[in-house]
C-alpha cells in the first residue's frame, strides 16, 4: 500500500497522482481516460476499464448439442452474472425442440430471466433483474423461513402426516440461493454491484455464506422426507426425533438472527445449542445401534441428518462471531 498527498488543483477539484509502474503495466498514458467509482462504503476504485462491460453478454460455443450440456452452461453463466448469454452448438449440428424446452424450463426456475431468441442454431436468455430492486438481506430471511418449513414438514412426515410440495419449496430454496450467488459473484467483478444492492461487500460475503448453509439445510430435509416412509418408530423414538429436529432448527435460526442482527451473544447461544444437539444425537444413535429396532438403517440416516442440520447452524454462528468482531460492524 502506498500513501500520496491528496493536492487542490483549481478552486475546486483534488488531485492524486497514479503510480507509474500501474499506469505502465495497463497500458496508460497522458491524456488517456480512466473510470473512477466512488462506493458508499468509502472506498473509491480507479480502473482503467469500464467496470461491468465483460459482463454484459457472452456467447458459448457448446461441446455437445444435447440437454444437459445447454442447461449447465446456462447455470454457469448466470452463476458468475451475465446480463446476455447465447449458446451456440457445434459445427453441423443444431438444436432441438427437447434443447429448447431446457432452456424455458431453466428461464422458468430462475429469477429474472427471459428467453430473447430460440432458433435451431442460437438460443439467447437475457437478465432483467435490477440490482438496486434486490434486498440480499430479506432474500436471506425468506430463505432462512422456507428451509426451516420445509425441515419442519419433512419429521412430520415420520409420523404419516406427508411431505406435500416438499420438492416445490425445495426448488425455491435453489432459485434464492441462486440469485444470492449471481449477485454474490457479480460483485466480484461489477464493483457497482454493490451500490446497487446497497450492501458492504463484506456483508454481502456473510449473507452468501449463510445462504450456503440454509441451502443445505433445505437439502437434508428433502433426504430427511424420503427417509420418512420406510420407518415406523415407537413413541418414544418419535418423540425424541421430533424434539432434536426442533432443537436443530433453533440452532440454525438462533444463528441467522446472529448475523442479521450483528448479535455475537446469538451466536455464542446457537453454539452450545449445536453442541447439546450433537450429544443427543451420539446418544439417541447409540440406543438405536442398542436396541436394532426394524428400519434401523433409515433412522440412523435421519439422525444423522438431525445432526448435520445442527451443524449448519454452528457454521452460521461462527460467520456470525466474525462479523460481530468486524471493524465495521
Amino acid at each position: 500500500m502506498e500513501t500520496r498527498k491528496l493536492q487542490k488543483v483549481g478552486g475546486s477539484t483534488y488531485a492524486v497522482s497514479l503510480p507509474k509502474e500501474w499506469a505502465t503495466e495497463h497500458h496508460l498514458e497522458a491524456g488517456m481516460p480512466i473510470h473512477l467509482y466512488p462506493h458508499t462504503d468509502g472506498s473509491l476504485v480507479v480502473r482503467s476499464a469500464r467496470d461491468g462491460e465483460a459482463l454484459g453478454s457472452t456467447t458459448i460455443s457448446l461441446p455437445t448439442a444435447d440437454a444437459g450440456a445447454v442447461e449447465r452452461a446456462l447455470r454457469a453463466a448466470y452463476a458468475v452474472g451475465y446480463e446476455s448469454v447465447t449458446l451456440e452448438p457445434p459445427d453441423s449440428t443444431t438444436f432441438d425442440a427437447e434443447e429448447r424446452r431446457v432452456v424455458r424450463r431453466f428461464v422458468q426456475t430462475m429469477v429474472g430471466l427471459s428467453v430473447t431468441e430460440e432458433s435451431a442454431e442460437r438460443l439467447t436468455v437475457e437478465t432483467f433483474l435490477d440490482a438496486s430492486e434486490v434486498s440480499i438481506r430479506q432474500s436471506v430471511v425468506q430463505l432462512q423461513f422456507v428451509a426451516c418449513a420445509m425441515h419442519r414438514t419433512a419429521v412430520e412426515a415420520i409420523s404419516g402426516a406427508g411431505a406435500d410440495r416438499l420438492a416445490e419449496r425445495d426448488d425455491e430454496v435453489d432459485r434464492l440461493f441462486a440469485m444470492l450467488t449471481r449477485h454474490f459473484t457479480r460483485s466480484l467483478a461489477d464493483f457497482e454491484e454493490i451500490d446497487h444492492l446497497d450492501v458492504r461487500r463484506s456483508t454481502l460475503f456473510e449473507y452468501y455464506l449463510v445462504a450456503q448453509q440454509l441451502e443445505r439445510v433445505a437439502d437434508h430435509a428433502v433426504r430427511i422426507g424420503a427417509l420418512a416412509d420406510r420407518i415406523d418408530p415407537d413413541e418414544d423414538v418419535l418423540a425424541e426425533l421430533t424434539a432434536l429436529a426442533s432443537a436443530a432448527r433453533d440452532v440454525v435460526e438462533t444463528a441467522t438472527s446472529g448475523v442479521l442482527e450483528l448479535a455475537p451473544r446469538r451466536a455464542h447461544e446457537a453454539l452450545d445449542q449445536r453442541d447439546t444437539v450433537v450429544d443427543d444425537v451420539r446418544a439417541l444413535d447409540r440406543a438405536l445401534f442398542e436396541s436394532a429396532p426394524p428400519g434401523g438403517y433409515a433412522l440412523s440416516r435421519i439422525v444423522a441428518l438431525l445432526r448435520r442440520t445442527a451443524e449448519c447452524g454452528g457454521n452460521v454462528a461462527t460467520v456470525a462471531l466474525r462479523s460481530g468482531v468486524r471493524p465495521d460492524a
